[in-house]
């Protein structure tokens, strides 16, 4: 954390002050529940609130404000820094604090796994740097510059993930970060309702590499090649992960356990390690392989990366295995768009090979248009694919689920069951599932599946 002066505010936002205090801040807040004594207050205006109306709650605790709004009359003691627009103030003003620091900033996108690969590059350069990360899901235009305002003068290294739901703005995200290494860990159909097709989620996922001097792609994405291919103006250095693929870091002899996976990780010439990985399933395995990648490059060694990667653990609702009461239960609810549900159904039959499997699987939103056909097409999926009992929960899912049972009896015996919402779902779960089952439960963050598994678990 760094300590925060008003002249400096002043300098990287162009602000006015409207009081005569001169004060350092303790940092940054946007929310008047949450400050701390001596921090400065943002002002945010969002499409659900405004934060001009809890200026005084805040002003309670905090030093000052930062406002787009002049406040009648003005706060005694406090200082106010008036400017034309508060969200792009704190945006100029994290990369104020960004570009005057010579360190490595790794941003890190991509449909599926970047939150996962976050952590884990952070839990390796951990071991070398003091390093700041993005916490959560502080990866938009809000929380990453609120992210980046911490950046103190001790820190050595910052591990950004980028999020996205249209083109441009991974661009802007990267103007105010201005990350010097970038991992791009898949391109799926995640936001492809908003944007329109898989090429437009491509492209807006290659903002990242704009810039950059060093940029890891996964060379088993093969849309994602194509796409890093065509483009003409990047003189940084590009390096590649896969598992299939020839590749700069790969995994070989990828061997299931009780824990998670081993494997050995091949860096070419640059040595190998063989790495015992407390995280289930073979995405995690490429979340591994492009922590490794992005951390050598900043300059670990592959023994730092080995040690780094297997001190990691998994993080709650992100393909966390849970057993107990004669049952397993894949808890991945954390979010759902479709590559992300085929991967974890691949999971799940690969960890319940030994038993039957069951899908609890709730709708998956931001699809827009493609919902319809997407969702039809994972009940189709989840038919051919083996499972043996699916449990559909939403409106969406029921789509699935009537897909599923139209192929009952020519390609597959899966039996379904549909249920309009998670509370329906909680009370007749019980009649569902039974000793020796593996269960998935995963769907979009706002149907809240974890709900259902305390009722599993309650009943077996």
């Amino acid at each position: 954390m760094t300590d925060l002066k008003v002249d400096e505010i002043i300098e990287a936002t162009g602000g006015k002050l409207l009081s005569e205090n001169s004060k350092t801040f303790k940092g940054v807040s946007i929310d008047s529940r949450t400050i701390s004594d001596g921090q400065v207050f943002f002002a945010i205006r969002g499409d659900r609130f405004n934060g001009h109306d809890f200026l005084g709650n805040a002003l309670l605790k905090g030093g000052g404000a930062v406002v787009d709004t002049r406040p009648e009359p003005l706060p005694k003691g406090k200082v106010i820094i008036y400017v034309n627009d508060t969200l792009r103030s704190l945006q100029e003003l994290a990369h104020f604090l960004r570009i005057r620091r010579d360190i490595p900033v790794v941003a890190i996108t991509g449909s599926n796994g970047k939150t996962t690969t976050k952590e884990m590059v952070n839990t390796i350069l951990s071991r070398k740097f003091r390093t700041l990360k993005n916490e959560g899901n502080l990866n938009n235009h809000i929380g990453l510059p609120l992210s980046l305002t911490g950046l103190g003068p001790d820190d050595e290294a910052v591990v950004l993930e980028m999020g996205m739901n249209a083109s441009g703005e991974i661009r802007r995200l990267c103007e105010i970060a201005f990350p010097s290494h970038g991992v791009i860990t898949n391109v799926g159909m995640a936001h492809v309702g908003k944007l329109g097709g898989y090429d437009a989620v491509r492209d807006a996922k290659l903002e990242i590499v704009e810039g950059l001097s060093v940029a890891v792609v996964n060379a088993d994405d093969a849309g994602l090649i194509q796409g890093v291919s065509r483009i003409r103006a990047f003189k940084g250095e590009i390096i590649t992960f896969a598992v299939n693929n020839d590749a700069h870091f790969r995994a070989e002899n990828i061997r299931d356990t009780e824990n998670g996976s081993d494997f050995i990780l091949e860096c070419g010439d640059k040595g190998s390690a063989e790495v015992s990985l407390n995280v289930h399933g073979l995405f995690n395995v490429y979340n591994a392989l492009a922590s490794a990648a992005v951390s050598f490059s900043v300059g670990m060694t592959v023994d730092e990366i080995k040690i780094g990667l297997e001190s990691f653990r998994a993080f709650p609702m992100r393909f966390e295995v849970i057993r107990g009461n004669g049952i397993t239960v894949i808890n991945d609810c954390y979010n759902a768009n479709p590559t992300s549900m085929k991967e974890s159904i691949k999971e799940l039959l690969r960890i319940g090979a030994k038993g039957r499997v069951v899908a609890v699987l709730g709708d998956m939103r931001e699809l827009h248009d493609f919902s319809e056909t997407e969702h039809r097409s994972l009940g189709r999926m989840v038919c051919e694919m083996g499972i043996d009992v699916f449990v559909a929960v939403g409106e969406m899912m029921g789509l699935a689920a009537e897909e599923s049972a139209a192929l009952k009896g020519e390609k597959c015996v899966t039996g379904a069951f549909t249920f309009k919402n998670i509370d329906a779902a909680k009370k007749d779960i019980g009649k569902i599932i039974r000793r020796g089952d593996t269960i998935l439960v995963k769907g979009s963050r706002a149907m809240s599946m974890e709900k259902i598994i305390g009722s599993m678990t309650d009943v077996v």
